[in-house]
């Protein structure tokens, strides 16, 4: 394979939603903590977190939203992070991922992105003229040593991976709770199909393990068939 091995880890409601609503201003990350029901056995999500490969890749919109930009520079960690970005992180939002990363890879199409007036050792970035996640992977791979990644990033971007037959792995927990709205991200969002000639994008899963967590959490683990 001339990729790294891809993991898709997210958390998600029951109803398969990532958010708690279709705004920047509701986040799981800030809301669960807040709901009787859900809080008490949230800790077990961020507990198999830690356990996930020493590579992560995620997008410059959902970590804007968690706040990167604004934040105090944090400890540096074992971690080798690819924020897949346009026009959502600041140089402070990059120099943030230079501090907390082994490797810090930006993926980017913006010609003038401020990742290239900010100068660090583990700061390396990947220009495409249009967004190609094969490319990007294979980079990956034989240029970083990247040889197994896990995806966390929003529904959109998880779409493209989908359809472009990208994911080996899933790996989901489940909260005990409903949120609905058809505008609310998902799991997988994007394009939908709309002919019976695209089934063959669909993904078809073989499920590894099915674990009955504490306070009504589930994890669910499949390989990705085809």
């Amino acid at each position: 394979m001339d990729r790294p091995i891809t993991t898709l880890f997210m958390l998600m409601s029951v109803d398969g939603k990532i958010s708690t609503g279709a705004t920047d201003d509701l986040d799981v990350d800030r809301d669960f903590p807040k709901i009787v029901g859900v809080q008490e056995g949230l800790h077990q999500y961020y507990e198999i977190e830690q356990t996930t490969d020493l590579w992560s890749l995620n997008s410059g919109r959902v970590q804007k939203k968690m706040g990167v930009n604004s934040k105090g520079m944090p400890n540096k960690s074992s971690v080798s992070f690819v924020i897949i970005d346009n026009n959502h992180l600041t140089k402070q939002g990059i120099r943030y991922f230079c501090a907390r990363s082994k490797e810090f890879v930006l993926v980017t199409s913006t010609a003038d992105h401020p990742a290239f007036q900010v100068n660090e050792d583990n700061l390396h970035i990947i220009c495409q003229s249009k967004l190609s996640l094969p490319d990007a992977l294979a980079k990956l791979k034989s240029e970083y040593g990247c040889q197994r990644i896990t995806i966390q990033s929003g529904g959109t971007l998880n779409g493209l991976f989908l359809r472009e037959k990208l994911f080996d792995y899933i790996d989901i927990v489940i909260a005990p709770i409903l949120i609905g709205g058809k505008d609310t991200s998902t799991l997988i969002d994007g394009k939908s199909l709309l002919s019976e000639s695209e089934l063959s994008q669909l993904g078809v899963l073989k499920l590894q393990e099915c674990m009955v967590l504490e306070n009504s959490y589930l994890r669910l683990r499949y390989q990705v068939i085809h």
